[in-house]
């Protein structure tokens, strides 16, 4: 069975993962773009209206645009490459994925399964509680400071806390399956969230360290 696969970028509705946040692979029979925090979407040949080349900006925004009939995902979705967007497609052709497009064929009822469950890799209440959790915290800093508090500046326990407890998800993410299983959706794997995983632990870590500093000194 023939692949290809490509490093890139991805924009998935309104949210946009830059080079290399995003990952294709096609064989015969499945079509992915892994977009990490962005989205992972799963496609069959059937799910697929038509694949284009797509152009935003001259050299530097292009790419191929996926037309689709997958109802749970949104529909806009592209895929971003360095590479010329025709010879991406005919890559894709040459695995024998759009020929498959137009001919009826039972559905890969796993795959169904994770269409149903949207792009975005993590359970729905991950993202609500570490919003109210995450905006708490800024608050407690910010509000007694533009209310007349003396302190020089609001960066204080409240925004480290906030970047610490970034940090310690990323890196619970990237080491632990039983914290994976808790916050991911049923058939995701630590392959689908890693790389964001490990550049929000980088960029956490080096804010947490920065920001603890400033508010000591």
């Amino acid at each position: 069975m023939k692949t290809f696969t490509l490093t890139g970028g991805a924009r998935i509705g309104r949210a946009n993962a830059t080079y290399p946040f995003a990952n294709l692979y096609v064989d015969e029979n499945t079509l992915k773009i892994n977009a990490s925090l962005v989205g992972n979407l799963i496609f069959q040949p059937q799910d697929i209206i038509s694949i284009k080349p797509y152009s935003l900006v001259p050299i530097i925004g292009k790419g191929i645009k996926i037309l689709h009939k997958v109802d749970n995902y949104n529909q806009h979705v592209v895929f971003w490459t360095m590479t010329d967007p025709e010879f991406v497609i005919s890559e894709i052709k040459k695995t024998g994925f759009l020929e498959k497009t137009n001919i009826p064929s039972e559905k890969d009822l796993t795959i169904v399964q994770q269409q149903k469950q949207g792009g975005f890799p993590l359970k729905p209440f991950v993202k609500i509680v570490f919003t109210v959790v995450w905006n708490a915290l800024f608050l407690y800093d910010f509000i007694p400071f533009f209310f007349g508090n003396n302190e020089k500046t609001p960066f204080g326990t409240g925004v480290c806390t906030a970047l610490g407890l970034l940090f310690t998800t990323a890196l619970l993410t990237l080491i632990s399956g039983d914290f994976r299983k808790l916050i991911l959706k049923e058939g995701r794997t630590l392959d689908d969230i890693k790389k964001s995983a490990i550049f929000i632990l980088l960029i956490s870590g080096i804010m947490f360290t920065a920001f603890l500093t400033f508010a000591l000194s």
